[in-house]
């Protein structure tokens, strides 16, 4: 492990493997530009060296800018308006009751019952444009809701895939909305604290589940099914998790996909205090586990239905085309379709109108790499 000194960092400076801060946070994935407010915070914090086992990477090319310029700009697309004001309403209404629980106003359980509804009809019918807004077109910092929403839409797509029924897709989704609520309950000062956790701090957050699964059960009246998602979902398969310590199924089923949700979500969303990783270094991270904190089986379920590139990844093809991943191929996770963005020549396509290859068919073709897309906004 090579270590760097935080006043040699510069700007703009990619490596070819993830710098880190410590042992557990990676201050930025592989061949992502460090930014200067990243290099400035590290100095706030007073940490003078970071650690990584790549190296620092050569100055793009002209042409490959170029190429990123223009795919950022088909990246920005204009969405669904129908599609888009169904997300908008679920999210305003998940503010609505977070602000309600946070005031310790009384909430009207009928409301998350509306957003539930709509979440798995949304889900069974526009699930393709859903993981790909998710993924690619929310930009900026993510906040509470948008976290508890998208945490949702993943175990609730886990759960599809498991083939639950939809009246038992109910308690797991709505579980999952509500999982972290506790958090709500914890001073501001710790929950947005950007440096490292003292240990009464530490001890602070992990007394969430039970807040949460208090406030599930006995203020908002939801069944123990709802609540023990809340309240299990630090538990871990190796049994060292918390609040209790709880190994392999011992766990509630809809805890252990919430965990597997709730980890990768928080991988590939925007955080004030660093970068997001992309679908596919997110799922490398996941498939790394060896059974430590996830379900083994829960993570094959939800590696099929996401893909090893998920929905609408950006996706670097062996015959120099670059394309979006528009349907994912749980028998061979690496070959999925790929609608194409950019020709084998460097030439935009428009929108919408790029042929789609089908690689499980397409033997001669391959993906050579993703793209991070936060690299593509110009």
């Amino acid at each position: 492990m090579k270590v760097i000194k935080v006043s040699e960092l510069k700007a703009g400076n990619r490596f070819s493997k993830p710098v880190y801060i410590d042992k557990e946070n990676i201050l930025v994935p592989p061949n992502v530009p460090l930014k200067q407010k990243e290099i400035d915070r590290l100095v706030r914090w007073g940490i003078e060296t970071v650690t990584t086992e790549g190296d620092l990477l050569s100055e793009e090319p002209c042409s490959e800018k170029t190429t990123k310029a223009s795919l950022a700009s088909l990246l920005k697309a204009p969405m669904h308006q129908e599609f888009l004001k169904i997300y908008t309403t679920m999210l305003e209404g998940m503010k609505t009751v977070y602000s309600a629980i946070k005031e310790r106003q009384t909430v009207d359980t009928a409301s998350i019952n509306k957003i539930v509804d709509t979440l798995i009809k949304v889900l069974k019918e526009k699930k393709e444009e859903f993981v790909h807004y998710i993924f690619f077109e929310n930009t900026g910092e993510s906040n509470f809701s948008q976290n508890a929403l998208h945490g949702a839409t993943l175990s609730t797509l886990i759960g599809m895939q498991m083939g639950i029924l939809q009246h038992k897709l109910f308690p797991l989704t709505t579980g999952a909305l509500l999982h972290d609520v506790g958090m709500l309950r914890i001073p501001e000062s710790i929950v947005e604290k950007q440096g490292k956790l003292d240990p009464k701090e530490a001890q602070t957050i992990k007394v969430h589940p039970i807040y949460s699964y208090t406030i599930i059960k006995k203020e908002l009246n939801y069944s123990d099914e709802v609540a023990v998602v809340a309240l299990q979902h630090h538990e871990r398969w190796d049994g060292q998790g918390y609040p209790k310590g709880l190994a392999g199924k011992q766990i509630h089923l809809y805890a252990r996909i919430v965990s597997v949700a709730d980890a990768y979500e928080a991988m590939i969303s925007k955080r004030p205090y660093r970068n997001s990783m992309i679908g596919y270094q997110a799922m490398k991270s996941l498939l790394s586990d060896n059974g430590r904190r996830f379900d083994p089986d829960v993570l094959k379920i939800f590696i099929q239905s996401m893909g090893i590139y998920p929905l609408g990844s950006i996706v670097l093809l062996s015959d120099s085309s670059i394309g979006s991943v528009v349907e994912t191929n749980s028998e061979s996770p690496l070959r999925p379709k790929v609608r194409i963005l950019i020709d084998q020549k460097g030439t935009p396509i428009e929108a919408g109108a790029g042929p789609v290859i089908d690689l499980e068919t397409e033997k001669k073709v391959f993906i050579v790499k993703a793209v991070d897309p936060t690299t593509l906004q110009a």
